[in-house]
């Protein structure tokens, strides 16, 4: 069972949430916030596996949340749920530490998988949205010392592996692409998230663009998962 925090302004979407993320699906909802101010209490009080946030909220919003959530809890996994256009806020969800985002609107069956993904650890990037989003990251890519002397621990395959992420494939398309058993791309994958001290895809992601490894005009080739 995952235990999830819905964070949402709005009780009639919070309670299509709760609609979407029940016990027979494998999700238990052990706690809610109407405002972003509220939810770091409400999460150390519940300690849920996954925080459901909201982008748009009144007084503190998902990106000011989702960066108060991090800095209290570092090991805090947040997926951020917002509408169609708002590349911008959600670009910079992805700075403040999100563990990715999804559409709203989206099918329940996308917001549940979007939901275990986080959970399990992994990042998820809506694939409606995924490529504009990235694509706004960021013009100028930031580099510092460390995150170079890091870069350079990564082996070529493994750099191939990381701008392949970077640019929203998933695991099969990267086999694909480099011609290799996908068991191996997952052990390339974890290696880099090891060498990068990063914690799962999204940041993977944002690492890749935050450094230059991946530039914005670059085709997305973008996935969910």
């Amino acid at each position: 069972m995952i235990s999830v925090v819905l964070v949402d302004d709005q009780e009639l979407a919070r309670a299509g949430l709760r609609t979407i993320l029940r016990e027979p699906y494998g999700f238990d909802v052990v706690g809610e916030a109407s405002d972003g101010r509220a939810a770091p209490a409400e999460v150390a009080r519940a300690r849920p596996d996954v925080v459901v946030m909201d982008i748009r909220m009144p007084h503190m919003d998902g990106v000011e949340a989702t960066r108060a959530l991090l800095a209290a809890d570092p090991a805090c996994r947040v997926l951020v749920l917002t509408t169609f256009g708002e590349d911008g806020v959600l670009a910079a969800s992805l700075r403040a530490g999100a563990s990715g985002f999804c559409l709203k609107d989206a099918p329940a069956e996308d917001i549940q998988r979007a939901v275990r993904a986080v959970a399990s650890g992994d990042g998820w990037l809506d694939p409606a949205v995924c490529g504009r989003v990235l694509r706004r990251y960021r013009t100028d890519p930031v580099t510092d010392p460390d995150a170079v002397r890091r870069l350079g621990d990564l082996t070529a395959r493994e750099l191939d592996v990381l701008k392949l992420i970077g640019r929203g494939l998933t695991n099969a398309e990267i086999a694909r692409h480099l011609v290799v058993g996908e068991g191996t791309i997952k052990t390339h994958v974890g290696r880099i998230f090891t060498k990068l001290a990063v914690r799962d895809r999204a940041a993977a992601v944002v690492f890749a663009f935050d450094h230059g490894v991946v530039r914005p005009g670059e085709p997305p080739g973008m996935t969910g998962g």
